[in-house]
């Protein structure tokens, strides 16, 4: 092999154990990103609540955080940190039990207590982040833009079924002459 093969291969090497690793490391935002898109797209579809769903995921925000933010402090940070974490975090799923009241639930529907559950979730996501890290702070923000996307995307799923159905109709009766 001559020397620039040799720093070809090399280069792309690097290059590709970069991208794995950068992988690795956005991993725990894309998954939770992915958590809560699959939990509005289910709430969506079956108009139900995913009390406990959204609960768990909060627990996972907060370990989240704190796996994020542990590196940028000693001992002593570290154990603030985690306090800090742990009572946002509680504070977070106390208003989500707030909505879940028998009172407060006579005044919302399944759909709109989960997409509250949903808000409250990126709130606390973005909050988190405003101490933490702008990477968090952006899955907040992406948290809560998924709630109006996938409504938009529910109101006008049948809008486009009926488009592509014309459409193939229009394609199917012009393919035969």
């Amino acid at each position: 092999m001559t020397e620039q093969n040799t720093e070809e291969v090399s280069t792309g090497t690097r290059d590709r154990s970069r991208n794995e690793s950068l992988l690795l490391r956005k991993l725990p935002y894309l998954a939770l990103l992915a958590l809560t898109i699959a939990g509005v797209a289910f709430t969506s579809v079956t108009n139900t609540p995913l009390i406990r769903y959204w609960e768990l995921l909060a627990v996972a925000s907060a370990i989240m955080c704190i796996a994020t933010g542990w590196p940028d402090y000693d001992r002593q940070g570290r154990l603030e940190l985690i306090w800090k974490q742990v009572a946002h975090w509680l504070a977070i799923i106390v208003a989500m039990r707030i909505i879940l009241l028998p009172s407060v639930q006579t005044m919302l529907t399944g759909p709109a207590t989960a997409f509250a559950l949903l808000l409250l979730l990126a709130l606390g996501t973005f909050l988190a982040g405003l101490n933490i890290s702008a990477q968090i702070c952006a899955l907040g923000v992406a948290m809560a833009l998924a709630v109006p996307a996938l409504l938009w995307l529910k109101q006008t799923a049948l809008l486009a079924i009926l488009i592509v159905a014309a459409a193939v109709g229009i394609v199917a009766v012009f393919w035969r002459r």
